[in-house]
């Protein structure tokens, strides 16, 4: 089966050669060169079956790297510290006794240490006690160092650096929900639980939970993205310099009060994916990965390629066997212990190319894409995570944050793409900045915002971003035209007043702008609860007609001088005026179905802050009158411009 499709492969290659003859022979090689990929993943499955038994086995070797507490209640201790000289393990059992219990070299520079239990047969390590891995190197340095594999860090509030603490809570949390089914429309609502409370301080999993998690439900979300899970020493990084990579943030409570928050959403409907950094990790060495084993390299790049000059981060060698071992479990370990629904992959442009996408523009020619500037490694990573996730959890979500467009993101890995699910319509909120900064209302230009919501690939699934937390704005929904689903950060459904920013040197370490101010909406002389019920209603409206799963939208006007735009997406017509001044009265509209329409959605409600100028007892009835290439049309009779 596998050797037909690799033939069926190089036969459509030679075939499409000969196609396009002399003038575009490049296209053979690029295709050449996309089969290529496909053959050195296909290689590495082979080569995890040969060593490992096979993927299943493989990334679940968070059950044995680390610490693990066996039946009897002895511990055995792994690392992989391929350049280290010696290591020693210390900590509160031992007294922080540097030398007391040292590794056991092994094959392919992993250490082993049995610790049999006490006396009265519990563990050696106590449930909440602080190790360190002591790391002796060849050059005579003794270092003190968390494991890559440890599940919870925390910080001593006078130190800078993280603690390795062991977790191994006599009552572990038991998930009582299953996951719910994958939705046909994703409605995402990103959220940061740090910054989920009123209040300046770092908010907890509990109160996202209590607190968040029912706002979320009543506005009609179906799936969460959390934001800054995996621990990070730099609170200011936005969880984007991962130091401790299966260690849920200690900042925000335990990883059992985790568990619940994602427990509690599934039992409300909601799925819930993980926004998963394995593009880069911090250059911490104390208590993160870097020089874990002493040395340059480890599980990076050693020298200029592993280091991302603009990020000042450390770059993985995604070639390295135990590499791969520990990023591939790192995303088992996520679904498997915290049970999410998924990842969005952040930074994937980066991973895609030597340069990082640095001082590259992307226009889109396919030289771009298949050239040597191309990470094959990081290709055959990517590639590997998607079939080992969709194989084992059938309604998984896979998001690539991609803008550099790259070619078959998103095609299924045994047609030769990546496998991702979907991609980010990055470029959309840039362009509500762009036109909010430096365009007055009436130069706002209808082609231009459709041009940007419709920019993709037919067919390719895009999450269209409204906004994201790189830019935080006043809420304004408009769905794209094409397959496409909506993302939007807290607080923005209800028009957060304050930008993000948060505690650092530069501010005197506020909390000020590090927080959401969820009680505006519930205080009823302001008008923030307005634009809430608006966000709300438009979800539970899209939730019955499903316009974001619904094929395309035909887009039947883009009028400059008028500043409407008009669509049609699953059978509901969309009107937009952005006329700062001009309403219209009897607008032809065009409709492809014959028959009546109804107002479902008026942004000019009473309820939404707006005038109620508009009957939503008001029946159209189309006319079988062609307009802008659709069989059937109507007239609307007000199409009102937004007062203030």
């Amino acid at each position: 089966m596998q050797l037909n499709y690799k033939l069926s492969v190089f036969y459509l290659i030679r075939l499409l050669y000969h196609y396009f003859a002399d003038a575009n022979q490049n296209i053979y090689y690029k295709l050449l060169r996309l089969a290529s990929v496909y053959g050195l993943f296909k290689k590495q499955l082979t080569l995890l079956e040969e060593a490992e038994g096979g993927f299943d086995q493989f990334t679940r070797s968070y059950k044995s790297y680390g610490v693990q507490r066996m039946p009897d209640n002895n511990l055995v201790f792994k690392e992989w510290a391929p350049a280290a000289e010696a290591l020693f393990l210390t900590g509160d059992f031992n007294g922080w006794d540097n030398f007391s219990h040292p590794y056991t070299k092994k094959e392919f520079g992993k250490w082993e240490l049995h610790i049999p239990p006490k006396e009265d047969k519990t563990p050696a390590v106590a449930h909440n006690s602080k190790l360190k891995v002591v790391v002796h190197t060849s050059a005579g340095e003794r270092l003190f160092r968390i494991s890559p594999w440890a599940k919870y860090v925390t910080r001593h509030e006078k130190s800078v650096i993280y603690d390795w603490v062991h977790w191994d809570p006599p009552q572990p949390y038991i998930h009582k929900h299953p996951r719910p089914q994958k939705p046909r429309s994703l409605r995402i609502y990103e959220s940061h639980v740090g910054i989920a409370s009123p209040e300046g301080k770092v908010a907890s999993y509990s109160n996202f939970t209590h607190n968040v998690l029912p706002r979320i439900k009543d506005l009609g979300y179906n799936c969460i993205q959390l934001m800054a899970i995996m621990e990070h020493a730099y609170y200011a990084s936005f969880g984007y310099q991962v130091t401790s990579f299966f260690a849920a943030s200690s900042r925000c409570g335990t990883p059992e009060e985790l568990k619940e928050l994602i427990d509690v959403a599934h039992s409300l409907g909601i799925i819930v994916l993980l926004d998963v950094v394995h593009s880069h990790a911090s250059k911490n060495t104390e208590d993160g990965l870097n020089r874990f084993d002493g040395s340059d390299s480890c599980f990076f790049h050693s020298g200029p390629r592993g280091e991302h000059s603009l990020w000042d981060s450390r770059l993985f060698n995604y070639s390295g066997w135990e590499v791969l071992r520990f990023l591939l479990s790192n995303l088992r370990w996520w679904m498997e212990e915290y049970r999410f629904d998924g990842f969005r992959f952040d930074g994937v442009s980066s991973m895609l190319y030597h340069h990082h996408g640095i001082g590259s523009g992307f226009s889109g020619d396919y030289a771009e894409y298949f050239g040597l500037q191309v990470d094959e490694d990081s290709l055959v990573y990517l590639m590997l995570a998607n079939h080992i996730l969709h194989t084992l959890y059938e309604d998984c979500i896979t998001i690539a944050e991609d803008v550099s467009g790259m070619p078959t993101l998103c095609c299924p890995v045994q047609e030769g793409g990546l496998g991702f699910d979907y991609r980010l319509a990055m470029a959309i909120p840039d362009k509500w900045i762009q036109i909010l900064k430096e365009f007055k209302d009436e130069d706002w230009n209808m082609g231009n915002i459709v041009f940007t919501m419709t920019n993709r690939r037919y067919g390719e699934k895009c999450i269209a971003y409204a906004e994201s937390h790189d830019q935080v704005l006043l809420s304004g929904n408009l769905h794209s035209s094409k397959t496409s689903l909506l993302c939007l950060i807290a607080g923005n459904e209800f028009g957060h007043p304050e930008w993000l920013d948060f505690p650092r040197v530069g501010n005197n370490e506020s909390y000020h702008y590090a927080r959401r101010q969820f009680n505006l909406v519930d205080t009823d002389h302001l008008r923030y609860w307005q634009l809430y019920a608006f966000d709300r209603d438009m979800n539970r409206t899209e939730d019955k007609y499903g316009w974001l799963a619904a094929s395309p939208a035909y887009i039947s006007v883009k009028h400059e001088g008028d500043k409407v735009i008009v669509f049609e997406r699953a059978n509901v017509i969309f009107i937009f005026n952005f006329h700062p001044t001009n309403s219209y009265s009897n607008y032809r509209v065009a409709a492809g179905p014959p028959g009546k329409y109804k107002i479902k959605l008026d942004s000019d409600g009473i309820q939404y802050g707006g005038h109620g100028r508009l009957d939503h007892n008001t029946e159209f009835f189309t006319e079988p009158m062609e307009f802008n290439n659709l069989p059937n049309s109507m007239l609307v009779s007000k199409l009102y411009y937004l007062l203030p």
